[in-house]
Protein backbone atom coordinates (compact mmCIF):
# COMPACT_ATOMS: atom_id res chain seq x y z
CA UNK A 1 0.00 0.00 0.00
CA UNK A 2 1.08 3.24 -1.19
CA UNK A 3 2.70 4.93 2.43
CA UNK A 4 0.73 8.39 2.13
CA UNK A 5 -2.70 6.29 1.78
CA UNK A 6 -1.90 4.11 4.93
CA UNK A 7 -1.09 7.17 6.63
CA UNK A 8 -4.46 8.78 5.82
CA UNK A 9 -6.01 5.30 6.57
CA UNK A 10 -4.43 5.42 10.18
CA UNK A 11 -5.15 8.94 10.89
CA UNK A 12 -8.73 8.51 9.75
CA UNK A 13 -8.85 5.25 12.31
CA UNK A 14 -7.09 7.62 15.16
CA UNK A 15 -10.01 10.14 14.68
CA UNK A 16 -13.23 7.37 14.58
CA UNK A 17 -12.18 6.09 17.71
CA UNK A 18 -10.88 9.40 19.44
CA UNK A 19 -14.79 10.62 18.73
CA UNK A 20 -16.65 7.46 19.49
CA UNK A 21 -17.14 8.70 23.17
CA UNK A 22 -20.49 10.13 23.28
CA UNK A 23 -20.51 10.56 27.46
CA UNK A 24 -23.10 8.83 28.15
CA UNK A 25 -21.93 5.49 29.21
CA UNK A 26 -22.69 4.17 32.51
CA UNK A 27 -18.82 3.74 33.24
CA UNK A 28 -18.77 7.83 33.51
CA UNK A 29 -21.39 8.36 36.19
CA UNK A 30 -23.61 9.75 33.26
CA UNK A 31 -21.96 12.87 32.80
CA UNK A 32 -21.63 14.44 29.60
CA UNK A 33 -20.27 17.66 27.82
CA UNK A 34 -22.61 20.20 30.09
CA UNK A 35 -21.69 18.42 33.44
CA UNK A 36 -25.53 17.52 34.08
CA UNK A 37 -26.02 13.82 35.49
CA UNK A 38 -27.45 11.70 33.19
CA UNK A 39 -31.20 10.73 33.94
CA UNK A 40 -31.81 14.42 34.83
CA UNK A 41 -34.48 15.21 32.63
CA UNK A 42 -36.34 19.01 32.29
CA UNK A 43 -40.34 19.17 31.34
CA UNK A 44 -41.21 22.35 29.88
CA UNK A 45 -44.10 23.60 28.08
CA UNK A 46 -44.99 21.18 25.66
CA UNK A 47 -40.90 19.23 25.93
CA UNK A 48 -39.44 17.35 27.68
CA UNK A 49 -35.31 17.78 27.48
CA UNK A 50 -32.32 15.60 28.21
CA UNK A 51 -30.25 18.09 31.26
CA UNK A 52 -27.76 15.54 30.23
CA UNK A 53 -27.09 16.18 26.88
CA UNK A 54 -29.76 18.48 25.18
CA UNK A 55 -31.91 16.08 23.42
CA UNK A 56 -35.84 17.46 22.85
CA UNK A 57 -38.77 15.75 21.89
CA UNK A 58 -37.89 13.24 22.13
CA UNK A 59 -35.05 13.38 25.24
CA UNK A 60 -33.07 11.20 25.29
CA UNK A 61 -30.81 9.58 27.99
CA UNK A 62 -28.86 6.67 28.92
CA UNK A 63 -28.30 5.32 32.78
CA UNK A 64 -26.86 2.90 34.91
CA UNK A 65 -29.50 0.14 35.98
CA UNK A 66 -30.15 1.55 39.54
CA UNK A 67 -29.77 4.71 38.82
CA UNK A 68 -32.61 7.52 39.88
CA UNK A 69 -34.15 9.61 37.06
CA UNK A 70 -36.08 13.19 38.20
CA UNK A 71 -38.23 14.77 35.56
CA UNK A 72 -38.68 18.56 36.85
CA UNK A 73 -41.04 21.54 35.90
CA UNK A 74 -39.14 24.22 34.72
CA UNK A 75 -40.84 27.39 33.29
CA UNK A 76 -44.02 25.52 32.96
CA UNK A 77 -46.58 28.21 34.58
CA UNK A 78 -50.08 26.70 34.48
CA UNK A 79 -50.12 24.22 31.88
CA UNK A 80 -50.19 20.35 33.43
CA UNK A 81 -47.78 17.71 32.24
CA UNK A 82 -47.17 14.27 33.36
CA UNK A 83 -44.55 12.05 32.92
CA UNK A 84 -46.48 8.52 31.29
CA UNK A 85 -44.96 5.34 30.49
CA UNK A 86 -45.90 4.11 27.22
CA UNK A 87 -44.86 0.14 26.02
CA UNK A 88 -43.41 -1.96 27.28
CA UNK A 89 -40.68 -2.42 29.70
CA UNK A 90 -42.90 -0.08 31.41
CA UNK A 91 -42.54 2.32 34.55
CA UNK A 92 -44.95 3.81 37.79
CA UNK A 93 -46.06 7.18 35.70
CA UNK A 94 -46.13 10.40 37.29
CA UNK A 95 -49.34 12.28 38.31
CA UNK A 96 -50.27 15.35 36.46
CA UNK A 97 -48.72 18.04 38.19
CA UNK A 98 -48.90 22.07 37.55
CA UNK A 99 -46.51 24.57 38.48
CA UNK A 100 -42.81 25.51 38.22
CA UNK A 101 -40.59 23.27 41.08
CA UNK A 102 -42.60 20.21 40.74
CA UNK A 103 -40.63 17.26 40.38
CA UNK A 104 -40.68 13.01 39.51
CA UNK A 105 -38.31 11.18 40.35
CA UNK A 106 -38.06 7.09 39.80
CA UNK A 107 -35.45 4.48 40.22
CA UNK A 108 -34.73 2.16 37.11
CA UNK A 109 -33.34 -1.33 38.40
CA UNK A 110 -34.20 -3.19 35.44
CA UNK A 111 -32.63 -2.82 32.07
CA UNK A 112 -34.33 -1.92 28.81
CA UNK A 113 -35.36 0.67 26.40
CA UNK A 114 -38.36 2.49 28.35
CA UNK A 115 -40.92 5.06 26.38
CA UNK A 116 -42.83 8.17 27.95
CA UNK A 117 -44.63 11.00 27.08
CA UNK A 118 -47.09 13.28 28.76
CA UNK A 119 -50.77 12.28 29.09
CA UNK A 120 -51.77 15.68 28.42
CA UNK A 121 -49.59 16.32 25.09
CA UNK A 122 -49.52 12.84 23.71
CA UNK A 123 -46.46 12.65 21.13
CA UNK A 124 -46.11 16.56 21.15
CA UNK A 125 -44.47 15.56 23.94
CA UNK A 126 -41.84 12.89 24.18
CA UNK A 127 -38.82 10.98 25.80
CA UNK A 128 -36.81 7.82 25.99
CA UNK A 129 -34.38 6.51 28.47
CA UNK A 130 -31.86 3.36 28.06
CA UNK A 131 -31.53 1.98 31.06
CA UNK A 132 -28.21 -0.44 30.83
Amino acid sequence: MHPMRTWLLAAAAAAAIGCSDDNTSPSDGGNGGNGAPAGAITVGNIFFESDHNGTRNPAVDTVAAGAAVTWTWVATGDLPHSVRSEGSPSFTSSPTLTGDGQAYSLTFDAPGTYQYDCVVHGSAMTGTLVVQ
